[in-house]
């Protein structure tokens, strides 16, 4: 992809997720970015915004949701088509983990439809680390 159509590849994204009108939370915070992190330095636009959760269960604790929902209300109604999306959210989660000193280690946890006590549907990860995490989780 060259650098100019990335560009538009970009702002189209940007603009699309500006349109957002649903009263979906995380839509909601997206746009406000409260306590964002630092973002990810990218030559590629980017799928996704990050930003620290309001009710930490971590001494880092951010979540990474993608730009447009483009369906993916959550992981059980994943599509082919958004393959490269998901895997931008894992990289994002990788870059953030490094931009914030957990080298030792953090965990990523998708809480996926009721059983899985997902509150917000649209898609998103919870990256957590600072601290030893517990096994089992839940």
């Amino acid at each position: 992809m060259s650098r100019a159509s990335a560009r538009r590849a970009g702002a189209a994204a940007a603009s699309q997720f500006s349109r957002l009108t649903s009263p979906n939370l995380l839509g909601r915070l997206a746009r406000r970015r409260p306590h964002s992190p630092p973002a990810p330095p990218t030559d590629q636009p980017l799928q996704s915004l990050a930003f620290r959760d309001i009710s930490p269960q971590a001494p880092v604790h951010i979540i990474i949701i993608p730009k447009v929902k483009d369906g993916l209300s959550r992981l059980f109604k994943a599509e082919e088509r958004h393959v490269e999306v998901m895997g931008h959210l894992l990289y994002a989660a990788k870059i953030i983990a490094k931009q914030e000193n957990l080298d030792d280690g953090f965990r990523i946890v998708i809480n996926d439809g009721p059983n899985g006590c997902q509150s917000v549907y649209h898609l998103h990860i919870h990256l957590l680390g600072g601290r030893q995490m517990n096994w089992p989780p839940g």
